[in-house]
């Protein structure tokens, strides 16, 4: 029994050391934005699975300082909002989760001046966007946005 102790104390050693060096911190977010930068993106979320996605955006949400004036391409469902009581229009990109239960969507000013409905596709088409990351507060919420958008694709168009 006595010969055991010099390989516990080896062994807790040994186990102490793999797990301080297999919890160090590696940047993997240099390699995935100079990707994203060959793609002529900072962040380019149509390259992402549905569930990195979401992840992805739900981190530009709650950590809105960090993306700020990083070029965003994303994709989604078309959605349309007008304020009654200002009169103000909202427009955004809603993407679902990996189970489709849940959404969360970044709202996008285009870069040319645009008339609701006329220049805009249908409410819940397929839409690819691309622009300026940016935030703003308005009364008691914050709010993400891509500024200078460009709506670049359309695609499936829900039928009537």
């Amino acid at each position: 029994m006595k010969n055991c102790k010099p390989f516990t104390l080896l062994a807790s050693v040994l186990m102490s050391v793999m797990l301080l060096t297999g919890c160090g911190s590696t940047d993997t977010s240099s390699s995935v934005s100079s990707s994203a930068v060959q793609d002529g993106y900072d962040v380019d979320l149509t390259q992402l699975s549905s569930s990195m996605v979401y992840g992805q955006v739900y981190d530009m949400i709650n950590n809105a300082d960090s993306y700020v004036g990083k070029s965003v391409k994303m994709n989604g469902k078309f959605s349309y909002y007008k304020d009654e009581q200002t009169g103000k229009e909202y427009f955004a990109v809603l993407i679902a989760d990996a189970a489709a239960c849940c959404s969360q969507g970044i709202e996008f000013v285009l870069k040319d001046s645009k008339i609701y409905p006329d220049d805009y596709p249908p409410v819940d088409s397929e839409i690819t966007v691309t622009g300026s990351f940016d935030w703003y507060k308005e009364n008691y919420g914050t709010y993400c946005q891509l500024l200078d958008a460009e709506i670049t694709d359309i695609g499936d168009i829900p039928q009537s």
